[in-house]
């Protein structure tokens, strides 16, 4: 296997030509105020719908042409950190890096006289913390890829998901990281029906697996990791489970595990919904939207208008935290350093106790949004605090792991589906508000927990 690097990323949505970030990196690396010294250069131009902005900076090529063309060898990729590094005492001022860029990462500095191209501050970039509106990141999710990619997936080749969903990297990610010695359950839902319990006398998985009930998953589940420790071995037991089956007709034998302290790790891909056999609502289903058991038009004799469920959406991992859990948490696979972090402590915390790990998955047939869009559907739900990120022990009490203190308005995740469409100007402001109010719930333990 190959090696993967971190990367600076830019989100040209984002930006406003503030400048601020090619002030941090003159300031840093030349001690200077004048920007065109910057490694990091913001490019606008004018467009029919107004100011667009493109990034000039280097990409840290896989297969840089930049070291290609360089005859002195003064530009060479280094192996471990993925910078392309520049050795002034090799370069003979030709230039002809700058021409082999296609992305005009590497130029001439007038003050010196010679090339300067961005080192990514020996990875602690300093534009990315000085952008005020996020458009800059530094991506390091490379060091999962780098940690776990030559890990044996225990997932089989081949399963049967919609096409751009990601409930199948979600179950790769999970399994590879829980590892062999792990017994899953996985009741009816997206999970077994992409092939998890598998068919014809064959299995998807490459652990034991079983198909419980709906009702029963977490009851079943105790039992067998009751019987593993009376005969002496030490297995996870693992859930992984839809909304449907652990808020809704599960949610007896889950908060009875729970209430017990059971010794497993339960997680819920919440998909809004019972997407596996029809796109029905579920208890997590949020307010206004279409399913096809809250349809949105008039009904069959005429007699009144429907606009999507009328319910808001139960927050059944705050209704977990009142368990006292060994550990609660969300998560979303648009934040994947974050959801392993959380998937580290929640595998540790099922040695002892009952580990709850809440993963919000959209979902691109019932949500109708393209195929291509989920993750930025994920990202745009933690970036309006539609979804809020954050965990929870009985000694730390909750706190946030990705707060977003200066959130998107919420119509900047609702337009990105079609389930949310029918939405009126009344209905979008009090889904506004009640983002708002279960914000305000979390912030309130949080600080009950940090005064603790």
């Amino acid at each position: 296997m190959g090696r993967s690097f971190n990367t600076i990323a830019f989100d040209p949505s984002k930006c406003d030509g503030c400048g601020d970030c090619m002030r941090a990196c003159a300031s840093v690396k030349y001690d200077s105020e004048d920007t065109s010294r910057s490694l990091i250069q913001i490019l606008g131009r004018e467009t029919d719908k107004g100011s667009a902005f493109e990034l000039a900076l280097c990409r840290q090529c896989g297969d840089p042409k930049c070291t290609t063309v360089c005859p002195a060898g003064a530009l060479t990729k280094n192996g471990e950190s993925g910078v392309i590094e520049w050795d002034g005492s090799k370069c003979v001022d030709c230039l002809l890096c700058t021409i082999g860029c296609s992305y005009a990462g590497i130029a001439l500095d007038e003050t010196t006289g010679r090339v300067s191209k961005c080192d990514t501050c020996a990875g602690n970039p300093a534009c990315v913390p000085a952008c005020p509106h996020g458009a800059l990141r530094y991506v390091t999710t490379s060091n999962i890829y780098n940690e776990v990619g030559d890990w044996e997936d225990l997932f089989a080749p081949g399963l049967a998901g919609c096409q751009g969903c990601n409930t199948e990297l979600l179950m790769r990610h999970t399994l590879r990281r829980v590892g062999p010695d792990t017994v899953l359950a996985t009741p009816p839902g997206c999970v077994p029906g992409m092939g998890s319990v598998g068919f014809n006398g064959t299995t998807g998985t490459k652990v034991p697996v079983f198909h419980p009930l709906l009702t029963n998953t977490a009851a079943m589940l105790a039992g067998i990791k009751r019987q593993y420790k009376r005969v002496g071995r030490e297995i996870t037991a693992l859930a992984i489970a839809g909304d449907g089956g652990a808020s809704d007709v599960g949610f007896q034998s889950l908060s009875g595990a729970a209430e017990r302290g059971e010794q497993m790790l339960f997680m819920v891909v919440d998909n809004e919904g019972y997407m596996n056999t029809g796109m029905q609502r579920s208890s997590c289903t949020p307010y206004g939207a279409w399913t096809s058991t809250t349809p949105v038009g008039k009904s069959s004799d005429g007699s009144h208008l429907s606009q999507g469920k009328t319910q808001d959406a139960k927050n059944l991992p705050l209704i977990m935290v009142n368990h006292r859990c060994a550990y609660v948490a969300t998560a979303s696979t648009a934040y994947m350093e974050d959801l392993y972090e959380k998937l580290d402590k929640a595998i540790q915390a099922s040695k002892t106790g009952f580990a709850y790990l809440h993963v919000y998955s959209p979902c691109t047939t019932g949500w109708r949004f393209p195929t291509d869009q989920n993750m930025e559907v994920a990202r745009k739900a933690v970036e309006t605090n539609f979804v809020m990120l954050w965990e929870y022990t009985p000694d730390t009490g909750v706190h946030f792991t990705r707060p977003v203190d200066k959130p998107l308005p919420v119509t900047d995740y609702l337009k990105a589906m079609g389930r949310f469409r029918h939405l009126s100007p009344e209905q979008i402001e009090h889904i506004q508000k009640k983002v708002e109010e279960n914000r305000r719930i979390v912030e309130r333990l949080a600080e009950n927990a940090h005064a603790a």
